[in-house]
């Protein structure tokens, strides 16, 4: 019999019926393509940030040590002390591996390129080809850490090329105060030795960088008789926002219980990469660019926010649409069910039914919705990131349980009034 009394409403009312399922479709669309992408924004928009710039540096523990006591600025050389080239490959040997995206070392020298100019080089890695312990290979360097530099004349330095070493790059300001242009052959005199090279781009960084040289770690350390010394490690990796755990850990991490110092050590914040940086490579100091890694952490909070505002305000709008479409249709079977009551049906037994029937065409709504989801995930990924979302598990059963509480809520108003109905008020006003 209940059968029989669903399947009538749902095939006499299907407009209805269907209006209600595109109506929840439509929240579980919005609910399930949200909540994928919240739930994997975190690595996009950290992997975009990352284009920007580094959000951890690492520098020799005495010079840093220097720095503090003497206020040294950027590019000045009192710093004697000096990190191991051969020791960078660790960095990808720590627990949180997989989040260093790129790192690059930098050597900074003064050198004479004419009788009265001297000027600042900077030795680095372009696109090094680097062979790890654990028997991986990337490349790493600085085209991948200044993406946003604008090559305006000649190329990138290319470290796969053999004359690499004998090759260098010029800022826009340095190459217009000297004449500079790709192709020109520059003579550079440094306190160990000279060498002629070939100036093959002219970069615009748009910062002091437009004042310098850049030219490959091996030419400067030949220059400067440093070999295998870095004067400092360029890192981005991804990290997770800090949280009051961090933030206790960055202060004295020896200062954690066991359980916080673990759950702090295996989780990806820059404080916890920054000290596993330090255990593998000898006499460093990391420290976090806090600009970069606290926008980070804003950045994704106000993103995830927003995402979730969305959410909740289109299910918000998916129960009241389910509200109106409900009473309306209870509305119209008023007769039907004072009916049901006078021949002794309890409130119990027709709420039930009616219930029933939403949630079945709720059920509807959903399954099309999710997949209508799946779409507009992929939608947004690709338009916003330039890539794919990763569908969640855990999203199906959220959605489903918010689809249920929406519909649940959005039945109410209609359910009080079959509570509320007097089957002699509405026969007779029937008749």
């Amino acid at each position: 019999m209940l059968f029989r009394m669903i399947r009538g409403v749902l095939f006499h009312q299907k407009g209805k019926m269907l209006l209600i399922a595109l109506t929840i479709a439509l929240g579980a669309s919005l609910a399930t393509g949200m909540l994928n992408v919240v739930l994997g924004v975190e690595e996009k928009v950290n992997k975009e940030l990352k284009n920007y710039g580094a959000n951890i540096v690492v520098k020799p523990k005495d010079s840093s040590l220097l720095s503090d006591i003497y206020d040294v600025g950027e590019g000045a050389e009192l710093n004697t002390a000096y990190l191991r080239e051969d020791e960078l490959g660790k960095l990808k040997t720590i627990f949180w591996a997989f989040n260093i995206v790129d790192f690059t070392p930098f050597l900074d020298t003064r050198v004479q390129v004419s009788d009265n100019v001297t000027v600042s080089l900077t030795g680095t890695w372009f696109n090094h080809h680097l062979d790890l312990p654990t028997g991986e290979s990337l490349d790493a360097g600085i085209v991948g850490m200044r993406s946003w530099w604008d090559v305006t004349e000649g190329r990138w330095l290319d470290e796969k090329d053999e004359n690499a070493s004998e090759e260098i790059m010029a800022g826009t300001v340095l190459a217009e105060q000297n004449g500079w242009h790709a192709g020109d052959v520059i003579r550079l005199k440094g306190n160990n030795g000279e060498k002629d090279v070939t100036l093959v781009g002219i970069y615009d960084a748009g910062g002091d960088e437009d004042e310098q040289l850049y030219a490959t770690l091996d030419l400067v350390q030949a220059l400067t008789d440093r070999e295998n010394k870095v004067a400092s490690i360029e890192v981005s990796a991804l990290t997770t926002p800090d949280n009051e755990l961090a933030r206790r850990a960055a202060r004295n991490p020896a200062a954690l219980s066991s359980r916080d110092y673990e759950t702090w050590y295996c989780t990806a914040y820059v404080s916890a990469i920054c000290y596993q940086i330090q255990e593998v490579i000898t006499g460093s100091v990391a420290t976090a660019v806090r600009k970069v890694a606290e926008s980070e952490g804003t950045i994704l909070d106000k993103t995830k926010l927003l995402m979730i505002l969305i959410t909740a305000l289109s299910l918000i709008g998916s129960a009241l649409g389910i509200s109106n479409l409900v009473t309306a249709s209870v509305m119209e079977r008023s007769q039907e069910i004072g009916l049901l009551k006078a021949i002794g049906a309890r409130d119990r037994s027709i709420t039930g039914v009616v219930m029933t029937e939403i949630l079945i065409t709720a059920l509807l709504g959903f399954v099309v919705g999710y997949l209508m989801g799946f779409g507009f995930a992929q939608l947004i990924g690709q338009s916003v990131f330039g890539s794919s979302i990763d569908m969640d598990p855990k999203v199906a059963p959220i959605v489903a349980g918010l689809i249920a509480l929406v519909t649940i809520a959005g039945s109410l108003p209609a359910i009080r009034m079959v509570l509320r109905l007097r089957p002699a008020e509405v026969l007779h006003g029937g008749h």
